[in-house]
């Protein structure tokens, strides 16, 4: 019986020096390790041979302990696209489908009770869709099980669904007519719309989940992965993939940054810091960091170096068999070993474009609220120091971006390249004032519409002491992955002015790394809440 214990994967070691012996080749030991040589020259003594676990080719040297050596892991051209295509867009497609199945049923009144009218049918299939893909739902498991999501699933169908029935209980005039018009909608109509809805999108998962597994067990959709890691759990991550097709993965090799193991079926194809080359060149899909020789943090600059990788990572806890404070819908699963996949959320493109579109909405809203405001304040700082009201200062707001930052005068004197502090003497009342509340920083709604920043971000830094923080803070430069914000979470937490340069950064990796419209949304009320607090501690 096989044991269930992955110590049956023993530490790496290094193969006993075998004697030479003119005999002729004899028979392969169970034993016997695969590993990368020069293959032996042709002749009666060599012949080629595919591995059954791997497929690859091995050749065979001569001699009483004969070993098979491994050929190079190489891209798999053959293999059909569909492959690749078919996991990111099989679930998007089947909600797709499902939500306008049930949409046009509704809509038609083919699923009986009240009519609910076209326009409302659409915008909340549209809105079930966004957020099924916002929530990470349109990510392909390795284990597909969808019970461990239907209630996510559910949330998403339902969240949807309440607001189109408050919109239909509202008064005609507040809503204009169109799509929205509340006579085309009932409570009763959205009810059951939701709940069509709801068992269309699960029925569609479930049967998508049989076909895909029924495909994965003849080999048919495996997907390229490589494992971080080639200590004992990385191979014996490795062994259960093999022995679990309907997983449908297949281990092109592993990394790592000690020496080569000897005793594997997979190659190991470099170290941590070549991930982003050798997932580029082979095509690969899946992405598993176990704990192997080197230290965690080291992976955090290499991955985030990596920028947007066109493959699936996923990180192995260390204490996995303990129960963990995440939900199982966030996390994946190889045979009873749980997976937390890292956020993609923030990093694509179409996260970026709707983060710009907030930016857009809402600074144009509070420029134009901020405006009579702004030509007060700029008339009185014109009177009374004689120069212009705006202050220019070029500053670090993106990876390799430098931009002119605007904000309302508050220093009757121009403060040097390298100063880095403003001494409250060289402020006037009215700048002491500003600054308290922040309204000095204005004018930078401005910079928000041009592109220049976001409306929330890390801080944007002079060039010099960015330069000089890169330098001696760890970590300091992954802040320019995000376009430099008004404001941050960093602020919002008091860590502005003479405060830790580390924290900071801390702070502003987090936002990056937890990026969401929601998390925007309430920095944005903390500015705004700390601001009015400034206003009323200034009196």
């Amino acid at each position: 019986m096989r044991p269930d214990s992955y110590e049956r994967f023993p530490a790496p070691r290094q193969d006993p020096v075998l004697p030479e012996s003119p005999a002729a080749p004899g028979p392969v030991p169970p034993h016997a390790a695969i590993v990368p040589q020069p293959a032996p020259p042709a002749g009666p003594a060599a012949g080629p041979l595919a591995h059954p676990a791997t497929g690859s080719v091995a050749r065979f040297a001569a001699g009483p302990l004969a070993r098979p050596v491994a050929a190079p892991a190489t891209p798999d051209l053959a293999r059909p696209r569909a492959s690749r295509a078919v996991p990111v867009v099989v679930l998007p497609a089947v909600d797709a489908a499902a939500l306008a199945v049930a949409g046009a049923a509704c809509a038609a009144g083919l699923a009986g009770g009240d009519h609910l009218g076209a326009g409302p049918a659409i915008l909340y299939g549209l809105a079930v869709f966004a957020g099924l893909s916002l929530t990470g739902l349109h990510r392909l498991r390795i284990t597909l099980r969808v019970s461990d999501q239907a209630g996510r699933i559910l949330a998403a169908i339902l969240v949807p669904a309440a607001l189109l029935a408050i919109a239909g209980l509202l008064p005609a005039g507040l809503i204009p007519a169109g799509l929205l018009a509340p006579a085309q909608i009932t409570t009763g109509a959205v009810a059951q719309l939701a709940l069509v809805s709801a068992g269309l999108v699960l029925a569609g998962r479930l049967a998508a989940a049989a076909v895909l597994r029924a495909a994965r067990r003849r080999g048919a959709l495996a997907e390229p992965a490589l494992i971080v890691g080639s200590g004992t759990f990385g191979a014996h991550l490795a062994g259960e993939i093999r022995e679990h097709p309907e997983l449908g993965l297949r281990v092109t090799g592993f990394l790592e940054d000690g020496a080569p193991r000897r005793d594997l079926l997979e190659p190991t194809l470099g170290r941590p810091d070549d991930l982003a080359r050798i997932v580029r060149e082979l095509g690969i899909r899946r992405v598993l960091l176990c704990f192997g020789e080197g230290r965690d943090e080291d992976l955090v600059p290499v991955l985030r170096a990596s920028g947007r990788l066109a493959a699936d990572v996923c990180v192995v806890p260390r204490l996995h068999e303990l129960g963990l404070g995440v939900p199982r819908a966030s996390l994946d699963e190889i045979w009873g070993i749980p997976l937390i996949p890292l956020r993609r959320l923030g990093r694509g493109r179409a996260s970026l474009a709707l983060k710009r579109a907030f930016d857009i909405t809402v600074a144009a809203v509070l420029l134009a609220a901020a405006a009579p405001l702004l030509l007060v304040l700029g008339a009185v700082i014109r009177w009374q120091t004689g120069q212009s009201a705006l202050f220019r200062q070029l500053r670090v707001t993106g990876a390799g971006q430098q931009s002119t930052i605007w904000k309302l005068r508050t220093v009757t004197e121009t403060p040097g390249p390298r100063t880095w502090s403003v001494d409250p003497a060289q402020c006037s009342a009215l700048g002491r004032w500003l600054r308290v509340t922040h309204l000095d920083e204005l004018p930078q709604l401005i910079n928000v519409l041009r592109g220049d920043m976001s409306l929330v971000g890390p801080r944007p830094e002079r060039g010099c002491f960015a330069a000089d923080f890169a330098r001696h803070i760890p970590r300091y430069a992954d802040r320019d992955r995000m376009r430099a914000g008004l404001t941050g979470w960093a602020q919002v937490h008091g860590l502005h002015g003479d405060t830790s340069i580390a924290e900071r950064s801390r702070f502003d990796n987090t936002y990056i790394e937890y990026w969401s419209p929601w998390l925007d949304l309430v920095i944005l009320v903390k500015t705004i809440g700390s601001a009015v607090a400034g206003l009323g501690a200034s009196r």
